[in-house]
């Protein structure tokens, strides 16, 4: 028997009632699981959710920043501050060495007649005054040539043009093992004018 199809109002009526329905049947499929619908639309699980945002506002984290950086300033010049401290320590530690060696040295030669037994063993160079702030300096080489640990003594005569001792200083290497050398400097505290000569005056071993 052929089939009528409806016109007119009756017909679009039918025609919306299996529209909604056919639409239903989808977004049940969609849903999966069959779960109860609460009306909210779904959320991507990557989005972040602002509500419950709890990281800090970018003013606070700005002052973390400077609190941050101020405290890596406050590390470094303490650093510094402590290393300068350190050097001082060395510098007169060295100081204070090179004192008692030339106070050892200038006793050890109160004791010897002439020019001493070392001479032989001890050079000077003189360091050009470029490198020294215009100070007068030599370089004292001081190495033991003998078989047996030693000590040296070594006295520097500063000379002015006419052949006067105008200054002398003292320096001195302690228990110096058989081939080994050191070298002491020696400096002038006289002005720079008039010139002086550095003499080597005396060099003993003991």
């Amino acid at each position: 028997m052929p089939t009528r199809r409806l016109t007119g109002p009756a017909g679009t009526a039918r025609r919306t009632a299996v529209a909604s329905a056919l639409l239903a049947g989808v977004l049940a499929g969609c849903g999966g699981g069959g779960g109860t619908d609460t009306g909210s639309s779904p959320r991507a699980s990557g989005s972040p959710n602002a509500s419950s945002f709890s990281g800090r506002p970018p003013s606070a984290l700005a002052s973390s920043a400077s609190a941050a950086s101020s405290s890596a300033h406050a590390s470094a010049s303490a650093a510094a501050s402590s290393a300068s401290a350190r050097a001082s320590e060395f510098e007169a530690s060295v100081e204070a060495d090179t004192q008692r060696r030339s106070a050892a040295a200038q006793k050890e030669l109160k004791k010897v007649d002439g020019r001493g037994n070392a001479l032989a063993e001890v050079g000077m160079t003189g360091i050009p005054r470029a490198e020294t702030g215009g100070i007068l300096a030599v370089q004292i080489t001081i190495t033991n040539k003998t078989d047996s640990e030693a000590s040296y003594a070594v006295q520097v005569d500063f000379k002015n043009a006419e052949g006067k001792v105008v200054e002398t200083r003292y320096v001195g290497a302690e228990h110096l093992r058989p081939g080994k050398r050191q070298q002491p400097i020696a400096f002038s505290h006289q002005p720079s004018e008039p010139r002086l000569t550095p003499v080597l005056a005396k060099a003993q071993r003991y």
